[in-house]
C-alpha cells in the first residue's frame, strides 16, 4: 500500500520555475515513451518473436540517450522522467486488464505534475528539499 502525503507549498519564483520544468520533463518523458511504446508494440504484433515494450526497458533507453539528445532533462530531478515512464507502464497494465482506457498523450497545462519517490526528498520543519 502506498501512502501519499499532500503538502501545501508556497514556492518562490525560482522554485516555481523548477517545478514547471520538472513537470515539463515528466510530460515529455511520458509522451516520448508512449510514442516509442506504440511503435515497438506495432512491430511486436507484426513479428511476435521480437521484444514486447516494457517500462524498465524504456527507462533504461531514455537514461542512455538523454545526456546527448535531451540534456535539458538534467536540470531537474531524475525522478521526473523515470516516474512518468513507470506511470505509463502502469497505465498500459491497467488498460490490458480492462480497468482503464488506452493511455493518451499528456498536454501542457492539463494536470501538470511530477512524482518523487520517498528517498528523493526530505522534509525539515517547514522546508522540503528536492535534489537536482
Amino acid at each position: 500500500m502506498m501512502l501519499a502525503h499532500k503538502i501545501a507549498l508556497d514556492p518562490n519564483d525560482v522554485q516555481e520555475t523548477y517545478f514547471r520544468k520538472a513537470a515539463g520533463v515528466a510530460r515529455f518523458a511520458y509522451n516520448w515513451a508512449l510514442d516509442q511504446w506504440q511503435r515497438q508494440y506495432e512491430a511486436w504484433e507484426a513479428d511476435p518473436t521480437g521484444t514486447k515494450p516494457s517500462d524498465p526497458a524504456w527507462r533504461k533507453h531514455l537514461n542512455a540517450i538523454k545526456r546527448e539528445q535531451f540534456p535539458w532533462m538534467l536540470e531537474v530531478t531524475k525522478n521526473a522522467p523515470q516516474m512518468a515512464i513507470i506511470h505509463l507502464g502502469q497505465a498500459f497494465q491497467n488498460f490490458f486488464v480492462g480497468i482503464a482506457e488506452y493511455p493518451t498523450f499528456n498536454k501542457k497545462g492539463r494536470h501538470d505534475s511530477f512524482t518523487l519517490t520517498n528517498d528523493q526528498f526530505s522534509i525539515k520543519g517547514r522546508k522540503v528539499q528536492i535534489p537536482k
